[in-house]
C-alpha cells in the first residue's frame, strides 16, 4: 500500500460511515464528500440551500486546512445536487471560497444524498 496519512479535524463533521475525512498520499489529498453537517452538533443545516452550501464549503475549508492547505489547492471538485435548479447559486457561493484559476469541476443531479442533504461536494487537492 502506498504511503498515506489520514486527515482528521474536529472543525469538520466526523465521518458518518467507514471512511476518513481525507486521505493524503504524496502531495495529493483526496477529500471525502462533505454534506451540510454542523461539526459542533452533527446536525444538518436546513435553513436554506445557501446555508447548506456555505456549511459544506466551511467544512471543506476545515479539512483543507487540517491537510496543510487551502481550498485554492483543490484541483478537482465533484458537486452533487438534488436539484440542478440550485446550480447558479452554487456558482455564486463557490466564488466566495475559491480564487482564479478555479479547479476543474463536475456537477451532477442525484436522486438523494445522505441525511436528505441538498448538496455534497468532494475534492482532490495537490499541495506544494
Amino acid at each position: 500500500m502506498a504511503n498515506r496519512s489520514i486527515i482528521s479535524t474536529d472543525a469538520a463533521p466526523k465521518a458518518i460511515g467507514p471512511y476518513s475525512q481525507a486521505v493524503k498520499t504524496g502531495n495529493t489529498v483526496y477529500m471525502s464528500g462533505q454534506i451540510p453537517l454542523d461539526p459542533a452538533t452533527m446536525e444538518m443545516v436546513t435553513d436554506s440551500f445557501e446555508a447548506q452550501a456555505v456549511r459544506v464549503f466551511e467544512n471543506m475549508t476545515a479539512v483543507a486546512e487540517a491537510a496543510g492547505g487551502t481550498l485554492n489547492d483543490c484541483v478537482k471538485l465533484t458537486i452533487l445536487l438534488t436539484d440542478l435548479g440550485n446550480f447558479a447559486e452554487v456558482n455564486e457561493i463557490m466564488a466566495r471560497y475559491f480564487k482564479e484559476p478555479y479547479p476543474a469541476r463536475a456537477a451532477y443531479a442525484v436522486k438523494a444524498l445522505p441525511k436528505d442533504a441538498d448538496i455534497e461536494v468532494e475534492a482532490i487537492m495537490v499541495l506544494n
